[in-house]
């Protein structure tokens, strides 16, 4: 069942009289369950294409359908319920609350739903264990590595069940080792059930999804399902 439905997405900005056209006649299907790599160099159109799917903005016309609802004409209140509930974001730079334990960091999303105390502590204790660290959840960011603070905000990401994890950069702000760490972590989640969508720059991270879209110049320039074979021979 698709997760995911864009039909002839775009998004517009003007510049003056000029029109910059970020995303052209996007046509997507992802389904649940499904590990997605969404690929292009900077400028292509993947943030653009991110934002969307990740209800950060709106297009400028086409159809986005989110779990068989039609999100594209929502409101802003609605489009920020949707995030909260249905969305979990890793960013590149963590953006973790410095002063705040790791535990802390990750109920964070709890509290703005409203989440009871206990809730908030068994939850998130719960997916700090998913990625393997419970050992340093009272410790705060400053007293952890960058993999850890990834792994930190990978659990926040998924403390509310959300119907998609959606990575942008995740790698980005991290050596090759702690990168291959944090990716076979990824694959983990995919394999507990998560539907996963990575951003990246970067095609050997691509390639531990199982699918890839490449973007060039605002269009889905190719969509390619990768075999097992081809993941192994680069891992």
């Amino acid at each position: 069942m698709a997760l995911i439905e864009t039909r002839n997405l775009w998004k517009t900005y003007k510049m003056g009289v000029e029109e910059i056209h970020a995303l052209r006649n996007a046509t997507i299907s992802i389904n649940k369950g499904e590990y997605v790599a969404i690929m292009g160099p900077s400028g292509s159109g993947k943030s653009t294409l991110m934002n969307l799917i990740g209800c950060l903005d709106t297009p400028t016309q086409g159809n986005y359908k989110l779990n068989n609802r039609e999100v594209s004409e929502m409101s802003d209140d609605e489009l920020a319920n949707i995030r909260n509930r249905e969305i979990g974001f890793v960013f590149q730079t963590f953006n973790l609350l410095p002063r705040a334990s790791a535990l802390h960091n990750v109920e964070l999303p709890l509290i703005y739903n409203g989440s009871s105390s206990k809730e908030r502590d068994e939850m998130a204790k719960l997916a700090i264990e998913k990625v393997e660290l419970t050992d340093r959840m009272y410790h705060k960011p400053s007293e952890l590595s960058g993999g850890q603070r990834q792994r930190v905000a990978i659990a926040r990401a998924l403390v509310n069940n959300p119907s998609l994890l959606l990575a942008d950069e995740p790698t980005g702000n991290l050596d090759s080792k702690t990168s291959i760490e944090i990716m076979k972590l990824f694959e983990n989640l995919h394999k507990m059930g998560n539907t996963i969508i990575i951003v990246t720059h970067e095609r050997d991270i691509a390639l531990y999804a199982n699918r890839v879209l490449s973007i060039l110049d605002g269009q889905i320039d190719t969509d390619e399902q990768i075999s097992p074979e081809k993941r192994n021979g680069i891992h």
